[in-house]
C-alpha cells in the first residue's frame, strides 16, 4: 500500500535533507546519499564514486529502511544484514515522529547503518 499523499510530501522533505546534511560537501564527489520509495517503506542508499580505475559506475549499498503502517501511523526502522534481508532494528521502538529514527539512523549507536 502506497504511502498517504500528505505524509509522503512529508516525508521525502525530511530524509531528502538528513541524505544531504549527512555528506559533507568535500566528498560529494566519492560519497552521497539517496533514498527510495516503494509503496510504505523508504529505503536509504550510500553511494559510491568508482574506486577502482577498471569500474565505471557508482555502486549503492543499501544502508537502512524505514516502513510506515498505516493502520497505527508509526514508522519502524529496518536494518540489512549480510545477506542484504532486513530485519526489524530493536534499538528504536515503532514511532509516528520520521525525525526520531532518521536520529538513530545518523547516530547509530550500535554500528549496524554506518560501521
Amino acid at each position: 500500500m502506497p504511502l498517504p499523499t500528505l505524509v509522503k510530501t512529508l516525508v521525502e522533505k525530511k530524509v531528502d535533507e538528513f541524505c544531504k546534511k549527512r555528506v559533507p560537501p568535500h566528498v560529494l564527489d566519492k560519497v552521497n546519499l539517496s533514498y527510495k520509495i516503494r509503496g510504505n517503506s523508504i529505503t536509504i542508499f550510500e553511494n559510491r564514486a568508482p574506486w577502482h580505475k577498471d569500474m565505471k559506475e557508482w555502486t549503492s549499498m543499501a544502508t537502512a529502511q524505514i516502513r510506515y503502517d498505516g493502520k497505527i501511523g508509526k514508522w519502524t526502522l529496518y536494518c540489512a544484514d549480510r545477506n542484504n534481508r532486513w530485519h526489524k532494528y530493536e534499538g528504536l521502538l515503532p514511532t509516528k515522529n520520521i525525525d526520531q529514527i532518521l536520529a538513530e539512523i545518523d547516530r547509530d549507536p550500535t554500528g549496524i547503518f554506518w560501521g
